[in-house]
């Protein structure tokens, strides 16, 4: 029997520059495991630097390192860059997930590969685990045929499925919450607002522990596998979240327009999918922050003035 004591419990953490992997690897690092973190084009001086895409690499890596858990946050996330790169997107989300978890299971790691709420169709919440995918768009497709890549290579993976992410941005484009924060914040013209996707917003803090999580149990309970859903359990569309994100700072949101149409371009999206989370609530795993409290932190750093609003945080 392997001691799995501290801090020789080894993580390697996949797109690790990510809004996602840094999340990831902070949570595994803060909380007594020795994890790397690899990234490709802003992985230095941090991270290892390394191209999934590469076969050679990957197999170095992981047989250097002898990883007990690999969490796999690297894709091609952005539904309109898939539709017009599909074969870049398709080697990235498919083959380099499926050849990660063959090296995976060469060295006995715990793969967790991080797939997404766009497989389903959205017209039947909430979605359990085992209902049947039928992905909209080729985003949504080709992380299914990761999650198929994924688990015909390694049996004992974890497939984690969820919706759209906000938390700690570097920049507000690195998430399609945040990215709303300029349209709310400059209130000198009217702004459209889609509210016609039901979405889900999720903080990346919460689906890090619950990684972590999954991770630690599974090392005590080999029978921890296959597909998991995670979701923030907080309702909202685009223009609601836009108005909470103006109702967190004190500022008008008059200027914001509902849209309930649908969109006519772009990739489509499934109109409400919703993910049941009971499967992981079972085991005990899971964490949420309420969506306001989560924002909040999260833009802080870009209200353009922060003078006389510091009353709203005192």
């Amino acid at each position: 029997q392997e001691d799995v004591d501290i801090p020789s419990r080894r993580v390697l953490i996949t797109g690790a520059t990510g809004l996602l992997g840094r999340a990831v690897f902070k949570e595994f690092n803060e909380n007594n495991w020795n994890a790397v973190g690899c990234g490709y084009r802003r992985a230095q001086p941090r991270f290892e630097q390394i191209n999934l895409l590469d076969s050679v690499a990957v197999h170095d890596i992981i047989h250097d390192f002898q990883p007990h858990v690999i969490v796999h946050c690297a894709a091609e996330r952005r539904p309109d860059v898939v539709e017009s790169q599909p074969d870049a997107a398709s080697q990235l989300n498919v083959a380099a997930s499926g050849n990660l978890a063959k090296e995976a299971a060469g060295v006995g790691a715990f793969l967790i590969y991080i797939s997404t709420d766009y497989v389903f169709d959205g017209t039947s919440p909430p979605y359990k685990e085992t209902d049947v995918p039928n992905p909209l768009n080729l985003y949504g497709k080709t992380k299914l045929d990761g999650e198929k890549a994924v688990l015909e290579n390694n049996e004992g993976a974890a497939v984690l499925r969820i919706p759209v992410l906000y938390g700690e941005v570097e920049r507000l484009e690195e998430s399609a919450v945040t990215v709303m924060f300029d349209k709310v914040q400059f209130s000198n013209k009217s702004a459209n607002m889609d509210h016609w996707q039901q979405r889900f917003p999720t903080n990346v803090k919460d689906v890090a522990t619950v990684c972590r999580q999954l991770a630690e149990k599974r090392m005590q309970d080999p029978s921890v596998k296959g597909t998991f859903h995670w979701s923030g359990n907080e309702q909202m569309t685009k223009y609601e979240m836009a108005c909470a994100i103006a109702d967190a700072f004190n500022l008008p949101s008059s200027h914001l327009r509902p849209i309930t149409d649908c969109p006519v371009v772009g990739a489509l999206r499934p109109r409400n999918a919703q993910l049941d989370c009971s499967r992981l609530e079972m085991l005990g795993i899971g964490q949420r922050t309420p969506f306001r409290a989560g924002i909040k932190e999260s833009l802080w750093p870009f209200l353009v003035d922060k003078r006389w609003r510091q009353t709203v945080f005192h």
